[in-house]
C-alpha cells in the first residue's frame, strides 16, 4: 500500500523537525508531505534548509485547506491512503502501519485511531461533554458508534482522497466522519495513546472549543437532512 502522511503545520518551529525524522525513523517506507499553512515563525525556514517534502501556503487559510491540499497531492500522485499527522508530536507514528492494515482488510474508508477504544475515560469538561455529544449525534444519525470523533489521527482510503481531491465541501472534522459512516465505506478505530503536544500553542482555548463543539454537532444535525 502505498502510503501518505500529511503534516498541516502551522507555527510549529518548536517541534516539526522532530515530528518528521521521528515519522521517517518510525515508518521509512511511507512517504509525507508538510503543508505549511501560512505560518508566521520559523517554520517555512526549517522546512527549507532541512529540504523537508513540503508545499507552502501563502496565508493562513485553516486545517481544511491545508490537508485538502495534501489530498490533491496524493490523488495526482496515486497514493493508496493519506494518513493525517499532527505537527506538533502528538500523533505515534508506530500506529500507521496498524491502521493501514486495518484499513486493508475491513475494507474501509476511514481509521480513526482512538484514545478513548480501550475504556480510557474522556476528558471532564466543556471538551470531554463535546466529545459526548457528538459521539452520541452521530451514532443517532449513522448507527456507527465513534468513541473518539474529535481524534485528528486518520487514515483516509483511496476512495476518500477522490473525494476530497475533487469535492469543494470536504473537511478533515468529525461531521465528515458522520457523512462517510453514513453514505461511503466503514469508519472504523484502533486503540492508540497520543502524547501531550510537544511545543507551540494549541488553537483550542475555552472559547473555541465551545464555538467548533457548536458548529460541528449543528452540522451533523444539517447533513443528515440535507444530504
Amino acid at each position: 500500500m502505498k502510503i501518505l502522511a500529511v503534516i498541516p503545520a502551522y507555527n510549529e518551529e518548536a517541534c516539526l523537525l522532530d515530528t518528521v525524522h521521528g515519522l521517517t525513523a518510525a515508518c521509512p517506507d511511507i512517504d509525507y508531505l508538510v503543508v505549511n499553512d501560512g505560518s508566521v515563525d520559523a517554520t517555512s525556514a526549517i522546512i527549507l534548509a532541512n529540504r523537508l517534502n513540503g508545499a507552502n501556503l501563502p496565508i493562513n487559510t485553516g486545517l481544511t485547506s491545508a490537508f485538502k491540499l495534501g489530498m490533491k497531492y496524493a490523488h495526482r500522485n496515486g497514493y493508496d491512503a493519506v494518513v493525517q499527522f499532527d505537527a506538533d508530536g502528538q500523533h505515534l507514528p508506530e500506529y500507521i502501519p496498524i491502521m493501514a492494515h486495518e484499513l486493508e482488510v475491513r475494507d474501509a474508508d476511514i481509521v480513526i485511531a482512538s484514545r478513548f477504544l480501550d475504556g480510557t475515560a474522556k476528558p471532564s469538561g466543556v471538551r470531554g461533554l463535546g466529545q459526548r455529544l457528538i459521539t452520541l449525534l452521530i451514532k443517532l444519525t449513522t448507527g456507527t458508534t465513534i468513541t473518539d470523533p474529535t481524534g485528528g489521527m486518520r487514515m483516509y482510503s483511496r476512495r476518500m482522497i477522490d473525494l476530497f481531491a475533487t469535492s469543494f465541501d470536504c473537511a478533515p472534522e468529525p461531521d465528515m466522519v458522520a457523512l462517510i459512516a453514513r453514505k461511503y465505506g466503514p469508519v472504523v478505530e484502533i486503540p492508540a495513546t497520543m502524547q501531550d503536544r510537544q511545543g507551540g500553542t494549541s488553537y483550542f482555548n475555552l472559547g473555541n472549543v465551545l464555538k467548533y463543539m457548536a458548529r460541528t454537532c449543528l452540522s451533523i444535525l444539517m447533513q443528515r437532512v440535507l444530504r
